[in-house]
Formats: C-alpha cells, structure tokens, sequence
C-alpha cells in the first residue's frame, strides 16, 4: 500500500508526550508519512507551571500553505489553535484536504482553559462546519455549547447539536457519568450512534493519549478506511500501545480487554438487553468465563456490573428529567413500571418516586 501523507497542525509539546512530538510518532507508527506546522511553544515548567507562546498567524499559515502545495496531505489532523486570526485564516488552507479531523484542546486534562472565547468562536464558525471527525472532551462540549452533560442522552444530544452545525462526525470523549468507568460516543447522524466505555480511567487520561488518538485516526481516514473503522482501529492501537504498558503480558491484557468490550457492549445495549447471557453469546465466551474475567477484573458479577450501569442510568434520569417513572421504565427496556420499580428499590432501598423526591 502507498504510504499516505498526514499533516498534523498543533502545539509543540517539549517533554514528547503530546502535541506535535506524539503525532508524528504516532503517525509514523501507524505506516503514514508525518508532515506538521507548529502553532504554539510550551514550556511545562515544575515550578512555574505551563506557559503557552503563540507562533505568530503569518508563520502558521506559511507552514501550512508550504506544506498543502507540496506534499498534498490526503487527511490533516488540528489541534491546539489559540488565535481566532489563525483558526479564520487557516481554513481556507485546508477547505480542500479530503479528511479533516479536529481536536482542538480547549482544556488541558486538568481542567485548565486553553482557548478565550473569541477563538473558541471562530473554532465553531470556520473549522467546525469543515470537519470529518470532531473529537471533545465532555468538558469541552460544555465550554462551547453552554450545557452539562450529565447522562448518556446528554452526550447523544449534544452531538447532535455539533452535527446540526456541520460535523460530519462527532466523537465525545470522558464522560463520567459514573464512578470507575469513562464513556465516549461517536455519532454520525440519526441511527449512528456507538457508546464505548472503559473503566480504565487512569489509562485515557494519561498526557497525550487524546491527542495520539486524533492523529491515529487521521492516519487510519487517510489509509481508506471510513469514520467507524478508523476509529475502532485507532482505538485497538492506542489501547495496546499506550493504555496498557507495553511490558503486561497477553494473559494479564486478555481480562482486561474482555471486560473493556463488555462496557462498551453494556453502554450499547443496557435499554434492551439485561441478561448476562446475551452479553457472553456477544463476546464468545460462557457466561460461566465472564463471570470469571469481571470477578478478577472489578470484584463483581456480570449481573451486577449490568444492574449498576442500569442503576446509574436511572438516577440520572430521575434526578435530571420530567420524564415520568412509566416514561422511565420504558426507556430501560422493563416490560412494566412495577418491574423497574422492584430493581430499583432492591437496589437503592427506596422506590423511584421516594427516590426522585428525596432529590
């Protein structure tokens, strides 16, 4: 296969763990050839902390421009981009590259805000509606469209808003909806919607994972694959190379990965399917050697880990809606109010309308 060109445009991250450093590794990693332009200079100093020095417009878009004539990327990965100038300038660079993928960073992973208001504008006004894949952080989603994301429909409703304003595809990342797993969502439009969760927190949210991902994904889009399978494949990568350290054994990685699938098979299919059977029969495996992965992996049942997510999910919804405890119910997957209302006080203690109440 040809070697495809990849063009990262992004920060310049010092200590290789993210920006520009980790891109193009990643990209070479992956089989594609690594072109970039750098639009900021970091210092990550322990004592001072993190400063930011923005590569002026003209020189960011000269790189750009150099690079687009001259090596004709066939997918360009944008990152960091800190200047509404910039961002409006450099649109018009990269309106033709057949995949565009953003990640724009506006937060750190702690928490710390990287873009003012004004770039953030423009980010939705210029590169947004010429985007393949978006990918935010939930956090983000909520800096840029003045909401809060607290359930699984949050996500999907937000995405949709992303998609309305000319996405081509949205991937939200992080979201803690619940204690001890992340969930993420890829949407595409009306009947594309994927949810994947993972309970290992500490491994996603490690520096530069985020930023590794995009650029994994760019280089899968610019291979031939489309949206989903770029993203599964570029998921598999980072997964093996960077979540899990390279010196786990396959047996260790094994449980691990199994109980990865299950969460994101349970994220997928909690309002139809609550039997463990089904989730086996998914995974090909006995119930009887999922039982043995979630025990070693989480301390708990299949069964409890489905009723947990089914449990979070209710909350959520009673504390956060209008919706009625029928409407609930139905949304669930329960066959009948009096049903869901005997799963949620076995668990809970309490009933769902003591509960909501009680909120």
């Amino acid at each position: 296969m040809k070697q495809q060109t990849i063009l990262s445009i992004t920060g310049s991250d010092g200590t290789g763990g993210a920006g520009i450093q980790a891109d193009v590794r990643t990209i070479s990693a992956m089989g594609g050839v690594a072109v970039s332009a750098i639009t900021c200079l970091t210092v990550q100093n322990t004592s001072k902390g993190l400063e930011i020095h923005d590569v002026p417009t003209e020189l960011i878009i000269s790189q750009v421009e150099a690079i687009v004539k001259g090596s004709h990327p066939r997918a360009v990965k944008v990152g960091l981009i800190r200047s509404a100038e910039a961002i409006r300038a450099l649109r018009d660079e990269i309106v033709g590259c057949r995949h565009i993928v953003c990640d724009p960073g506006m937060l750190s992973v702690r928490g710390t805000r990287l873009m003012d208001d004004f770039a953030i504008d423009a980010f939705r006004r210029y590169l947004l509606p010429e985007t393949t894949l978006l990918i935010l952080q939930c956090s983000e989603v909520e800096l840029m469209l003045g909401t809060s994301i607290q359930s699984d429909e949050d996500m999907l409703q937000a995405a949709k808003q992303l998609v309305d304003a000319g996405a081509k595809w949205v991937m939200l990342r992080g979201g803690r909806l619940s204690e001890g797993r992340l969930t993420a969502l890829l949407y595409g439009g009306e009947g594309t919607a994927s949810f994947f969760t993972s309970y290992n927190i500490e491994g996603w949210q490690q520096h530069g994972v985020g930023g590794a991902m995009s650029s994994a994904i760019a280089t899968r889009l610019a291979m031939g694959d489309d949206v989903p399978t770029a993203v599964r494949r570029a998921h598999d990568y980072m997964h093996n190379q960077v979540v899990y350290s390279a010196d786990e054994s396959t047996q260790q990685q094994r449980p691990a990965d199994l109980y990865d699938q299950l969460m994101s098979l349970v994220a997928q299919n909690y309002t139809t399917a609550h039997d463990v059977t089904f989730y086996a029969e998914q995974l090909n495996i006995t119930p009887r050697y999922l039982s043995i992965i979630t025990n070693k992996v989480s301390g708990k049942s299949p069964k409890q880990i489905i009723d947990d997510y089914l449990l979070q999910e209710a909350k959520v919804l009673l504390s956060t809606t209008r919706l009625s405890v029928q409407e609930i119910s139905n949304k669930l997957g329960y066959s009948s109010q009096a049903l869901f209302s005997k799963f949620f006080k076995g668990l809970e203690g309490v009933t769902p309308s003591a509960f909501r109440t009680r909120e």
